[in-house]
């Protein structure tokens, strides 16, 4: 009898093996289409995208007047999607990359360091998203190295000799979708990165006209291309695909041509995803952002964070259970005031704080004081920090049960 209930568990147990989907996930950076835009211009892919899971408001270039405001260029956005924080961690302000802050790890590391016998890929425009914003190769990355990619096609001007229109971004914009496809249906990476720089050419160009809207449509008929190889995977192996879409900046709202300030037209961007499970984070008018996407990415594809990493994580996931959002500070004097909106009605929430930032600095952690474990619901609470030495920055951490978020005090005159 013994036996024969072992054999029942051990075939169970193998079936459950057999039909558990592989997580995948892919995120696609279309470069400088602002929000109106991809809602006035005929989008069929991205809209059967959506139909699986949502088209999501959302913004790029930090919070406006902010500690954590960051310029609307294209090599900080997608840095801002890369990392799941703002500039003032990450260190990329413009599109020069001169100097990153690899202490706040890109989702590819993070997934490598984790799974490291899983597949990473990035399809790409621009090599510097790989060799400096992944930083593939450098020892402040510790060595990443991707299995795949595809990208640098820039650099071959034979091959694509380039033109005062930039046509030849076009040309090269579909031969990183051919490939993404292609890599797709043959080996199905399980983490990759695709970026489409012809619209933002188009916006620089002409801005708003007829060859921008153009180059929206041709962008969206290139994910349709990437989205019928992943439904092709889907079906032939019963893999578990994310796909989230977005972009990095918007378009000024004079001509169309420029970016990079912080004009509501600069900062609305959006996100197209096939998840199904949004959450409340993603449900809310004008919360979702761009340090978003790695909470999520990360969240799906069952990447386990660290306390430190969660601690300075600006991005809320948009998927499963979430205690808070909207974790707000201000001081007062000797007061700092926090309030946040419940998402739970029960449980509770612990507050910590340091005056310290050796994270940013050096990557090591912050030596956090615990002051505060209050009910969920409760919604708000108030540190005194009169009683400690004088400082004028801190960090404060709310940790729930479900998701922990932070937010920065930094006076005027702070080095942080």
């Amino acid at each position: 009898m013994m036996k024969k209930v072992l054999l029942i568990t051990v075939f169970i147990f193998l079936v459950a093996a057999a039909s558990a989907q592989r997580k995948k996930a892919i995120f696609i950076i279309i470069d400088g289409v602002s929000k109106d835009v991809i809602e006035k211009v005929a989008t069929p892919n991205l809209d059967a995208i959506a139909a699986e899971g949502g088209f999501l408001s959302s913004y790029q270039g930090g919070e406006r007047g902010e500690y954590n405001q960051t310029p609307t260029i294209s090599a900080p956005g997608y840095n801002n999607v890369l990392t799941g924080v703002w500039f003032n961690k990450h260190n990329v302000p413009d599109n020069a990359i001169k100097a990153p802050n690899y202490h706040y790890p890109s989702i590819f590391r993070l997934f490598e360091d984790q799974y490291p016998d899983r597949q990473t890929a990035i399809f790409s425009s621009w090599l510097d998203n790989r060799t400096k914003l992944v930083g593939e190769g450098l020892p402040q990355t510790g060595n990443i190295k991707l299995d795949y990619h595809f990208d640098g096609l820039e650099l071959d001007t034979v091959k694509y000799p380039h033109d005062k229109g930039r046509n030849y971004m076009s040309d090269i914009d579909q031969a990183v979708t051919n490939d993404a496809a292609r890599s797709i249906r043959e080996t199905g990476p399980d983490l990759s990165w695709v970026y489409l720089e012809f619209t933002d050419d188009m916006g620089h160009l002409y801005g708003d006209s007829d060859q921008f809207t153009d180059a929206v449509k041709l962008a969206d008929r290139r994910v349709g291309q990437i989205w019928a190889a992943i439904k092709e995977r889907r079906e032939k192996y019963r893999e578990d695909w994310l796909i989230i879409v977005t972009t990095d900046h918007g378009r000024d709202a004079q001509s169309g041509r420029g970016h990079g300030g912080q004009s509501d037209r600069e900062r609305a961007a959006w996100m197209v995803t096939n998840a199904k499970d949004l959450n409340h984070q993603a449900k809310q008018a004008d919360q979702v952002s761009a340090v978003d996407v790695l909470p999520t990415i990360a969240r799906f594809l069952d990447v386990k964070l660290s306390l430190q990493n969660e601690r300075e994580l600006d991005g809320t996931p948009l998927i499963g259970n979430l205690s808070l959002t909207q974790l707000k500070a201000i001081r007062a004097d000797n007061k700092i005031n926090l309030s946040w909106l419940p998402v739970r009605k029960t449980g509770k929430v612990k507050i910590w704080i340091t005056s310290s930032n050796n994270y940013k600095m050096n990557g090591a952690g912050d030596t956090y004081r615990l002051v505060g474990k209050v009910p969920v619901g409760d919604g708000n609470y108030v540190i005194d920090v009169g009683n400690q030495a004088p400082s004028d920055f801190y960090k404060i951490s709310v940790q729930g049960k479900y998701n922990t978020l932070n937010r920065w005090i930094v006076s005027p005159g702070s080095k942080n």
